[in-house]
Order: structure tokens, then sequence, then C-alpha cells
């Protein structure tokens, strides 16, 4: 009676079972590792469909042997500890190839590398294929409905969704009315799982106890399952639309800025935007101009040249393929869903040793994916790391910024001891300011610059008076430094000096005034400052930090109050709520108030009559 041993391998589909029904092992024994047992019950332990099919698929086996009456026996030892450890090593095909050695019997196996090795211990094999092709994946005729298929969607107790169009562009249609079953979708799993087996070409690239993401071919499949899901679920994604760069019509500066200085490149954008698409496109377009392209993906699902190696996390993470990948020196790597906190840092590190960067992000807006790298590096080493940010929106590309760094105050700040490093984000193709990135305080702070110009533009009659008051405050300077201007028309403005300035200011006759008209071209009203003071409050002073403070009765809070030095108008201001005025030492006011608390001068403060 011929023996034949099962490994593990061919208890995923019909293949024993057919061949059973089929009488090709009438008059013969069947054997079931006890390892080939063990493992299965471990995978179905896990949740995983190899390990509950395979326990399934025995249990036909059983139950057919019995009807049969084929003799069915599990032998050999269970699997220590150790071999456990070592079954990625091919411990366990080690041990399935001991029993069909100590059985003296033939090994069925539809793994090659299994079948090599049982040959090589002189083990007489059996070598079974699938029959399933993707041409016969029950999955593949919803693709077929409609060429514009973009994805299909398939949950217990739903029908049939597709998403059809194109980036952008697309909707999610019904294209079938039967109800999708438990038995339906797993039959659908069970077939690409079975496949997945049996090519080269295909790879489970995510494999959780409730999840698994497959790459087959240009299809990537997500199976969820519960409690990870409240439903058994399957998504089927196929890319529809594959392009070159120039498909995209970009400009000759962008052009010469990718083929020359381009280094550290971020294509962003919304999930369906086009982002992987357009990376595609600039794998395609460095392979073409000599370069050596490597990608970064899990799951491995951009469409690239051949000449392009697509490498996967190793061992589970990138961490350890970067030092492998540099040993491959290539000039620019894609990577491919930069989104967990290290992947930021890797991104960063592969970039500082020199090695062009094409990250692919999620982003809502352009500026968010620059914001995505703050926090996960330092702040001045983001220039370093990004130079040029693509955003991507309806598969076409909408926005290109510039990363600078640069040393200088930042926008809508005037004292220049506030200058700093700071981050300049320009749009790349009209050189236009938008946004600056810098420390303030312990904060990183990112600020639209638009926005502060919008303000300035609302604005802008304001800023001609800040003009002209500089310029009347240049002419005026010789009688009165601290001469308070106030615009009350386009031709006309009042000025307000010391008392005893107003006679010079005016002059012999009016010449004085006149002259200045003159210069100015306008008409110049002036008046004392001390004109119509109201009555004096008193008040308490202390100093804190950089700033002096005025402390009032509760009652004055909300007055507007002139204070004096000397008799010598200051500052007008407002008490706020907290009952007092707070002046900055460096201001101009606070210097003078510094000074006269110095030199025992007195202060005073009146309530300006309104």
């Amino acid at each position: 009676m011929t023996k034949y041993i099962l490994d593990t391998s061919v208890f995923f589909g019909d293949k024993i079972t057919e061949l059973i029904n089929s009488g090709k092992l009438d008059d013969c024994e069947l054997i079931i590792p006890l390892t080939v047992l063990d493992e299965l019950q471990s995978q179905a332990s896990q949740k995983k469909e190899y390990g509950i099919n395979g326990l399934n698929e025995i249990q036909k086996i059983s139950f057919l042997c019995n009807k049969q009456k084929i003799p069915l026996k599990f032998v050999g030892k269970r699997p220590s500890y150790d071999d456990i450890r070592l079954a990625k090593h091919g411990r366990l095909d080690a041990l399935i190839n001991e029993v069909a050695l100590h059985e003296n019997g033939i090994l069925i196996t539809g793994d090659y590398a299994q079948s090599l090795a049982a040959n090589a211990h002189g083990i007489e094999s059996i070598l079974i294929h699938s029959d399933i092709s993707v041409s016969t994946l029950e999955f593949e005729k919803f693709f077929k409905i409609n060429e514009n298929t973009m994805s299909i969607h398939l949950k217990e107790g739903l029908p049939v969704f597709a998403k059809t169009g194109v980036p952008g562009d697309f909707k999610l249609l019904k294209i079938d009315d039967q109800i999708i079953t438990t038995e339906y979708l797993n039959k659908i799993i069970n077939e690409i799982i079975e496949v997945i087996h049996e090519g080269v070409f295909k790879a489970i690239e995510i494999n959780y106890e409730y999840a698994q993401v497959i790459q087959y071919g240009d299809y990537r499949i997500t199976i969820t399952r519960p409690p990870f899901s409240n439903k058994l679920e399957v998504t089927i994604v196929k890319p529809i639309i594959f392009l070159s760069l120039s498909d995209y019509h970009i400009s000759d500066k962008l052009f010469e800025r990718l083929s020359n200085t381009a280094s550290g490149i971020l294509i962003s954008g919304a999930p369906g935007s086009g982002k992987s698409t357009f990376a595609s496109a600039l794998a395609e377009f460095y392979v073409k101009k000599g370069k050596i392209v490597k990608t970064f993906e899990s799951p491995r699902d951009l469409h690239v040249p051949p000449e392009v190696t697509q490498y996967s996390p190793l061992h589970g993470s990138f961490e350890n393929a970067v030092d492998l990948l540099l040993l491959v020196r290539p000039d620019y790597t894609i990577f491919d869903e930069v989104r967990r906190y290290r992947d930021f840092g890797i991104f960063a590190d592969m970039r500082m040793a020199g090695v062009g960067m094409i990250g692919v992000i999620h982003a809502s807006t352009h500026i968010d994916a620059i914001q995505r790298f703050i926090g996960k590096i330092e702040l001045g080493m983001i220039p370093h790391v990004l130079d040029t940010i693509i955003f991507i929106k309806d598969g076409k590309i909408l926005k290109i910024l510039d990363v600078l760094l640069t040393v200088k105050v930042p926008t809508g700040m005037t004292e220049d001891d506030l200058s700093r490093p700071l981050i300049e984000i320009r749009d790349f193709e009209t050189g236009e300011l938008e946004y600056e990135i810098y420390t303030y305080g312990e904060e990183n702070i990112v600020v639209p610059i638009k926005k502060i110009n919008e303000k300035i533009i609302k604005k802008d009659d304001d800023g001609i008076r800040k003009l002209a008051i500089s310029k009347i405050k240049d002419v005026l300077r010789r009688f009165d430094p601290y001469a308070e201007i106030e615009i009350r028309s386009n031709d006309r403005v009042l000025v307000k000096v010391e008392k005893d300035i107003v006679p010079r200011l005016i002059g012999k006759g009016g010449n004085t005034i006149s002259e200045l008209e003159t210069i100015l071209g306008i008409k110049i009203d002036v008046e004392s400052k001390n004109l119509a003071l109201g009555h004096e409050l008193p008040f308490s002073m202390t100093e804190s930090g950089s700033s002096i403070i005025l402390s009032f009765a509760k009652e004055h809070v909300g007055s507007d109050i002139g204070l004096y030095v000397n008799d010598k108008f200051v500052l007008s201001s407002i008490i706020g709520k907290k009952s007092r005025i707070k002046i900055d030492k460096k201001s101009t006011s606070g210097k003078k108030i510094e000074n006269a608390i110095l030199t025992k001068s007195p202060i005073s403060a009146y309530k300006n009559n309104i």
C-alpha cells in the first residue's frame, strides 16, 4: 500500500479532496504529520485564513477517508519551542520530510522549495499546483463591468459597490443588487489566498490577526474582519491611469528644478488625489535620465519601470532596510506613505546622507505637508531635508512650494532685536512669500504671510498715514522731536507740541509755519500738548521684569489718560481691566519714564477730556 505524506501547503483549497474524489488515492494510506496539524492550529488561533481553511480541509479529508475506507493517520513528533522559533528557517518543513523519510512514503506538496528539499533527501515527491489564475478569480468580473473602475468594495450584508472614474471625478455606484453573504466573501478570500501561494509576483504585505493587505500584480487587496471591523470586508483597488511627467504639462522652471537641483521632494495631497500616480511618473522620469531609483513601500503598489527595485519593511521596519539601501547607492528613493513617527526620521536621515528623497504624504493642504514634519525632526533641519513641495489635487499639480532658510525679523514684527533664523515658504512659480515658520518662545509657529498682508491692505490708509506722519516728524524734529501728529484730512494735519514751542513753530507773522506748509504741501494746525488737560489721577508705580506698571483706582478702569514727565507729555493710554497700564522699558516712552525714575523727576497722570 502506497503511503502519501501531506505537507501544510496542500491543505489550502480542495486539492486533496479532489484527488480522493477522483479515485487517484484509492488503495493507499494518507499520513498527516503532527507538525502540520500544530502549525495549522497555531495559525487558526491567530484568526488567519490559512490555518482556519486548512483545519476545515482536514475535516473534509477525514470524512472522505472514512467513507471510502482509506486509512488516515497522524504521525511524527510535535514541534518544540525551538522548532517553532526556527519555523521561518525551514525547521518545520524539515520535520515533515523526516516523517516522509521514516515512513518511506511519497510527499505531496504544493511548495516547490519543499519538493526540492525532499528530493535532495532521497524522498519521492509529487508537486501539485492550483488551477486558479488571475483571469478566473471571482472578483475580476466586477472590474470588467466598467473599464474605469478604480476599486471594488465588498462587505457582508451589502450589495457590491464600485468606485468608478478618475482621481477628482469619481462616483460610488452599486453594480450588483445581490446581497453578499459571508460564505461568498470567504470564497473570494480563499481564492485570493490560494493563488497568492502559487505565484511569484504576489505578496502578503501586511498580515495581522484581523487584517491583511495583499498585493497581487496591480491589485491591492485589503481584508478586514471582526473585531477590527464590524463585519467581514474586502476592498480591492486597481490603478487605472498611468502617466508620464510630460502629461502634467509642468513649467520649464519646475522641469529645471526636478532635473538638476531638487533632492528633497514632497508629493502631498488628499487620499485618492493622484499622489502615487505622480510619484510613479517621477520614478520613470529619473530612470530615463540614467538615475538609480529605489522605493520604500508597504504595500508595494507603485506602478514603476522594471529598473526600479521596490523594497518593503525588513523584519517589520524600514529602519532595518536603510543600511542595506545605502549599500546599493541609489540616486533617488521614493518613500511611499510617510506617516508614522519613525518614517519622518528615516526620510531625514537618508536625505542628510546624500540620497535624493521623494516622499509621498497625505495632506489636506499644501502647508499641512510641511507641518507634519514639525516636531518629528528639528525645525532647522527641515530646509535641508525638503526643498520642493508638490501639492496634487484631482490628479493635477495644484501648487508648488519652495522651502528656504533665512535669518531676518519675522513679517509683522518691527524691532531689529527680534531677528532670528526662520523658514520661508514661497510660491515656486511666482516667488511670493506665503508662510514663515519660526520658533517663538518655546513654540514652533507657522505664520500665513498672506493674511498679514491682507490686514495691511485693509489698513492701507493707516499705512499711508504712518508714512506721512513719519515724514512730517522729520521736518518738525528741529522744533520738537516729540511732536504729536494727527491727520485730519488728505491736506490738513494737527501738530501738538510743548506749550513753549508753539510760538517758535508758528514764527513771526506765521512765516515759519507757512514755509513748512509749502515744503510739505499741506495745511498745518498747531496746538499745545497741555491743552484741555483733565484732572490729575493718583497712581502707584512698580517695575516687573522688562515692564513699568502704573496702577490706578478701580473706578478709573477704561479712562483715557495722558502721562507727563516734568510737565512734558510722554504718552496717552487707556487704563486696562486690571486697573493698570503696562509700559515696555525698551519703548521710547518707557525709556523716558525709567530715566525720570532714576533722576527723581515728577511723573503725573491726567485724565484726558473727551
